[in-house]
Formats: structure tokens, C-alpha cells, sequence
């Protein structure tokens, strides 16, 4: 008997059919192998035209074969519309594929999917904030949802890889291969621990009619999606819009009106976007509709911003009041269409240096570390220049020689490890 996931796969190789139609043809006739073995009298009686039945009379099987054999070849498994493993809430979308093909471990449905996309071109800023959105949302709970790409992408990957989160890279290429190839490693790891997810087989490489394609395959997955930085002609909209479109939250982290790569979140704010400086300000939004995951570690989140919670409270606006109202506004579900008043905007309680300077803090006084055996070199070199005390972002780069790309990423690091603090004002010390 054949494996039935060839038919599946022979299912996608039928021309003029894409997702909607073959999912179509599934609940209406029946099982891609009834489809493969039904004859011309049986296609028109259920209604199939003339164009359709023609791709679906060529019985042969090898290409699809073909694509087995390179799956099991690359360590590719494929998941179908019947598959049990497949994502849930992506079935239940029109246009979900019929086969995903997978290369790690496919996501559970039980904790938050939180999709974090942004510029490829981010400055060294949009980086370091990219990753430590991605580490503070797998601290908080949340699963990573990304397009692999260079930039704010790759990033917030390697931000959640670094907090033991699960990172889902969504691909506009097969599963086998790496597109941008600078992320060679990055696309090993999160195979290793998270999953890489197409709907193009192994083999297919990456094109640019692909990637507007893969961003609804972002969104769907999504219990929300993070714009971090966007310019106002930004594909990340592409993926905003397809989130509105597909009843998600829609988060846009607040930038410089000047910076052309934050106009595209401004303006999604202006629309009714969340706004997030936070992995909290996006987490605290689903700490009812996933108990079991987002209460079990929030306490975590919760410790990190405390400094800034006491902030807003000392400054007699009510900060705590506007947390409280953000929770209480997801009693629609915080679903609606992108640019409406039902998609909210959340109101800005904690600026980027605050949550920063929480993060890592320690709880009691400690000794100042003075062993940096088990850090990389990078860190260590900037651990060491902290050993006289505490220094402005700037004056760190001058005395370690490190550029800001460098050195920035590893700052959030080691604040996750608590071996150094910030302060206000971008000034780092050692815990």
C-alpha cells in the first residue's frame, strides 16, 4: 500500500490548484488517493471543470515520489492537512496548505505563538531589541514565530535560542536548504530545537513572489504578531495586514517619527496596533487564554519589570491602571481588521531604556563576579572592561573596541545571565 502522503504531494503538483482549491477539492470529493483514482465520469459528476480534471487525470506518481525520497534523504517530514501534528490553528485557515513540509520538531498548541518580524536593514539598536523581545517572550512563555531572514528576523531567533525558547522559522524556500546563507548556523539550531516550516518541498529554492506567500504562514500560526521595526513600504506590513485579515493581534514597538524604519510601526499604531517595548506587553495579553504556560513562568517576566512597574507608580500616572486596562480589553479577544477600533492601540507605559535596565536585575545584593571563565570571548571582553565600574553604552564600545553590532546583542545576554545590570541612561555594571 502507498505511503498516503504521496498523494498528498501529488495533490500540490496539480496545476492551476493552489492551497484553497486543493483543500477544496479534499472536503468536497474526498482523500487526495480517491481524487488520484477517480476516472474523468467520476471528477465531472462532482462538478470538477474541465480545466481542473485534466491536471487531475495524470495519474503519474513519480514526481511526487520524488519528493518523498528527498524528504527522507534531508530529514524533512511531511505533515498533511490529516496529519494530527499538523498546526491547528493554521488548519483552520482557508487557504492553510494541504502539506507543510517540517525539518525539527512541529509546535504544540498549548502556549502562545508570537510572530516577530521586522527590517532587514534594522540598525544596531533594532538588533539588540529584536533579540531581547525574543528572549524576554520565551522567558514569559511564548513561542518564537519568524521568517528566517537577515535582520530583525534572525535576531529574534537567536534571542529566544538564547533563553531556551522554540523558535518556528517559516520559509519561503524548501526546508533543506538556507536562504539568507549568512544564517547557516542559525537555521541548524533551530532545526535542532524549534522547527523550520514550508510549504515549498526540499530542493525549492527561495524567490521573491515566495515570501508574501510565506507571511500568512507567519500570522496564522500566531496568536499575535510584533512589527519591531518597518519602514512605511515594509514587507513586515505585508504580514500585518495578512494577521488583521486572519483575526490576529497586531503589536508594533514605537520608534522615532525621524527614523524611516519606524515609520511603518508608527503608522500601524496610528491604525490600532498594541503597542510593545516588552516580551510582557505582548505576554500579559494571553496569561488567561494559556494559564498552564504564561502564569508558570510571568512570575519570571513579572521580577524583571518590577523596577519599572515602581517607576510608573512613583510617577503618579497610573502605570499599574494602564497594564490593568490592557488586560481587561482582551475580553474581546483583541481580534478585529487591521486599521480598525477594534484592534485597540496600548498605551505606552514603559520606554525602551526602563525595561532594559530590569532586565536581569538582581534581587538581593550579590558580590560583584570576577570569574568569566564560562563566557564567550566577546563577553568576556566586556565583563572584564565593567571590572573598574560601570560604564555609558558608548564608553563600553571605546574601551572594549567592540562595534555596536557586536556588542549590543551580548549586553542582553548577559543581563538574561545576570552577570551584568543596566542602569538608566544605557549604563552597564557588573551584578
Amino acid at each position: 500500500m502507498e505511503n498516503q502522503d504521496l498523494y498528498w504531494i501529488w495533490l500540490t503538483q496539480r496545476p492551476r490548484l493552489g492551497a484553497k482549491g486543493q483543500r477544496e477539492l479534499v472536503e468536497g470529493f474526498g482523500p487526495p488517493a480517491e481524487l488520484w483514482a477517480a476516472d474523468d465520469a467520476a471528477l465531472e459528476r462532482a462538478g470538477i471543470a474541465p480545466t481542473l480534471r485534466k491536471g487531475l487525470l495524470d495519474k503519474e506518481l513519480s514526481p511526487a515520489r520524488a519528493v518523498l525520497e528527498r524528504c527522507a534523504e534531508t530529514g524533512v517530514r511531511v505533515l498533511t492537512l490529516a496529519d494530527p501534528a499538523y498546526p491547528a490553528r493554521l488548519r483552520l485557515q482557508g487557504d492553510a496548505p494541504a502539506v507543510l513540509y517540517c525539518k525539527g520538531t512541529p509546535p504544540g498548541e498549548d502556549r502562545p505563538m508570537i510572530g516577530l518580524v521586522g527590517a532587514r536593514a534594522a540598525d544596531a539598536e533594532g538588533l539588540a531589541l529584536a533579540f531581547r523581545l525574543g528572549a524576554e517572550i520565551a522567558a514569559c512563555g511564548g513561542l518564537t514565530v519568524t521568517g528566517m531572514a537577515k535582520g530583525v528576523d534572525a535576531q529574534s531567533a537567536e534571542g529566544a535560542l538564547a533563553n531556551g525558547g522554540f523558535v518556528i522559522g517559516v520559509l519561503g524556500c524548501g526546508p533543506d536548504l538556507v536562504y539568507p546563507r549568512e544564517n547557516a548556523a542559525l537555521f541548524a539550531r533551530v532545526a535542532e530545537r524549534g522547527c523550520l516550516l514550508s510549504e515549498y518541498p526540499p530542493g525549492v529554492g527561495a524567490n521573491a513572489r515566495h515570501f508574501p506567500v510565506r507571511n500568512r504562514l507567519i500570522s496564522a500560526l500566531s496568536d499575535g504578531v510584533v512589527v519591531v521595526r518597518a519602514a512605511e513600504q515594509s514587507g513586515s506590513l505585508i504580514t500585518a495586514r495578512w494577521a488583521a485579515e486572519q483575526g490576529r493581534d497586531v503589536f508594533a514597538v514605537p520608534g522615532d517619527p525621524a527614523d524611516p524604519l519606524s515609520r511603518g510601526c508608527n503608522a500601524l499604531l496610528r491604525d490600532g496596533a498594541w503597542a510593545a517595548s516588552s516580551g510582557w506587553d505582548v505576554l500579559e495579553r494571553y496569561q488567561f487564554r494559556y494559564p498552564m504556560a504564561v502564569r508558570m513562568q510571568n512570575a519570571k517576566c513579572k521580577m524583571q519589570n518590577e523596577g519599572t512597574g515602581n517607576r510608573e507608580q512613583g510617577t503618579g500616572d497610573g502605570g499599574r491602571e494602564a497594564t490593568g486596562n490592557r488586560q481587561q480589553a482582551t475580553g474581546d479577544g483583541g481580534r478585529g481588521s487591521f486599521g480598525s477600533a477594534a484592534l485597540r492601540a496600548g498605551r505606552q507605559d514603559r520606554d525602551a531604556d526602563a525595561v532594559g535596565a530590569a532586565i536581569g536585575r538582581p534581587q538581593e545584593a550579590q558580590a560583584v563576579r570576577t570569574d568569566f571563565s564560562e563566557l564567550s570571548p566577546v563577553q568576556r571582553t566586556i565583563a572584564e572592561a565593567l571590572a573598574d565600574g560601570a560604564l555609558q553604552l558608548d564608553a563600553l564600545i571605546d574601551k572594549t573596541g567592540l562595534s555596536a553590532a557586536q556588542i549590543l546583542p551580548q549586553l542582553t545576554i548577559l543581563q538574561i545571565k545576570k552577570h551584568i545590570t543596566q542602569k538608566p541612561g544605557k549604563i552597564y555594571e557588573l551584578s
